[in-house]
């Protein structure tokens, strides 16, 4: 059988050529030519359709609809049996989907999927788990890993150690599983092209035969993808535009915490967020993360509680900072779990309009356990940790929780469900959260940065700000 005509295009300017040049030939840029399939009518467009009155078959194009008059079907999501995977795919697996699952290695991706395929299989799902990456064998010895007793269902778990994108899509056509975990999308091959497995073409070849047959069979599909040095997921944007769901999971191999992030769902919310602890028998996860994290809290200079939102979730996590003379022309500003960006702005504020200034020291920021925070009510905790480790003084009460956006006039803003906050943190034993101002009922209020300092770090002189009535 023929092999199939192919172009390369450049992703730059668009120009096709019959061969691949290292070189555009249309517009000079270097290595933007991609190998993709040539048009049904062959590499001059022939046969493709009119952009006007029709297809080039005559067929009449379809009118539109209004939304009001779009049927809508309630979809029955599959419950992976994993709560912590669930909540941040917005209450299952949809049925037809594809989610792009992606993270540095060793991370704890497939451990994930075996998981969550163990589970489904147990509650009488057919599902499917091939291995580009691995052999059958060594699935098998993780799945027993995962396994605390003779009867496991992850060991029920069909697997296909297949690197072919023909072979997959035969296999998923005879099996008709319910969930597919492909491992991983980047080491697919398409034999159509002739590019190597990874590249931009093959990559993007695989995971568009893949949505056009899961959506054909209503086959959820969970794609692992591989991760850049930057964290960033591999291979081109388009395959994040192909994928309904993407999924990012974080954490240090060395630290025993693993958070998984939504960065995009068709089907739910992107806010949630999802926090498992690495043990020796796999994932668990973790519930009640609030409470290993205030019991943990130290009270010595430079700790203060963070009252935090993932999602619709209140998470209290403790923010560490030292505050060192520093040998070098330029001091360092080292983070860790906090934008780098956010701690020199918040640096600014600080030495502006709180009088603490760190300019000749070396500060280190870090939140303990490895979860990362990005929310604008971190800055609050941010400058009384950087505070209470330049003066030495413990912050009064330590532990103590704190939120609160900080502005560039040094004025505390309100942020995002506050009385949600307060409730995790009274829950916890913790009490005076120091609040921007209106937060509610139980917050010790300071409208500006100078007075939460006061409130937190008291000095002779100072005015302690009002609790809130």
């Amino acid at each position: 059988m023929a092999r199939p005509q192919t172009i390369h295009i450049c992703s730059q300017c668009g120009f096709s050529s019959a061969r691949w040049h290292g070189q555009c030939q249309g517009c000079g840029a270097w290595n933007t030519l991609v190998e993709e399939r040539a048009p049904a009518g062959g590499a001059n467009g022939k046969g493709a359709p009119r952009r006007g009155g029709g297809s080039a078959q005559g067929v009449a194009p379809a009118p539109p609809v209004p939304l009001r008059e779009v049927a809508s079907t309630a979809v029955e999501r599959l419950q992976t049996g994993i709560g912590e995977l669930d909540r941040v795919l917005g209450g299952g697996l949809v049925p037809g989907s594809l989610v792009l699952l992606g993270g540095s290695p060793g991370i704890g991706k497939s451990t994930l999927t075996n998981m969550a395929l163990g589970n489904l299989a147990g509650t009488g799902h057919r599902t499917l788990y091939v291995s580009a990456e691995e052999s059958a064998e060594q699935v098998r010895l993780r799945a027993q890993r995962l396994c605390s007793g003779s009867a496991c269902a992850a060991l029920d778990v069909p697997v296909l150690a297949e690197t072919d994108l023909d072979v997959v899509l035969d296999s998923l056509a005879a099996h008709a599983p319910a969930v597919c975990v492909i491992d991983s999308v980047q080491t697919l091959r398409c034999g159509e092209l002739s590019g190597s497995a990874g590249s931009v073409g093959q990559v993007r070849e695989v995971a568009a035969a893949l949505m056009d047959f899961a959506k054909a069979r209503d086959i959820a599909v969970m794609l692992v993808g591989h991760v850049t040095k930057d964290g960033a997921l591999a291979g081109p944007r388009v395959l994040e535009h192909l994928v309904d769901c993407v999924l990012q999971f974080e954490g240090e191999r060395e630290r025993p915490y693993r958070e998984l992030r939504a960065l995009k769902n068709r089907f739910g919310s992107t806010n949630e967020a999802g926090l498992f602890e690495m043990r020796q028998g796999g994932l668990v996860e973790v519930l009640d993360a609030s409470a290993r994290f205030v019991a943990e809290a130290t009270r010595a200079p430079g700790s203060v509680v963070l009252a935090a939102m993932e999602g619709s979730r209140p998470l209290l996590v403790e923010v560490q900072a030292l505050v060192a003379p520093s040998e070098l022309e330029q001091p360092r500003r080292v983070v860790s779990g906090l934008d780098r960006n956010r701690l020199a702005l918040v640096l600014a504020i600080l030495g502006r309009h709180g009088r603490v200034s760190v300019g000749g020291h070396d500060v280190f920021v870090n939140v303990v356990g490895g979860v990362r925070v990005e929310e604008p009510g971190v800055d609050l905790a941010l400058a009384l940790a950087v505070a209470s480790a330049a003066r030495g003084v413990a912050v009064g009460g330590a532990p103590r929780a704190c939120f609160g956006e900080l502005g560039l006039t040094g004025e505390l803003r309100w942020v995002g469900h506050p009385e949600r906050r307060l409730q995790e943190a009274a829950r916890h034993g913790l009490q005076d959260v120091i609040a921007p101002t209106g937060s509610g009922h139980g917050a010790c209020e300071a409208p500006t940065l100078r007075e939460a300092l006061a409130a937190a770090l008291p000095v002779a002189g100072s005015r302690p700000a009002r609790a809130a009535a």
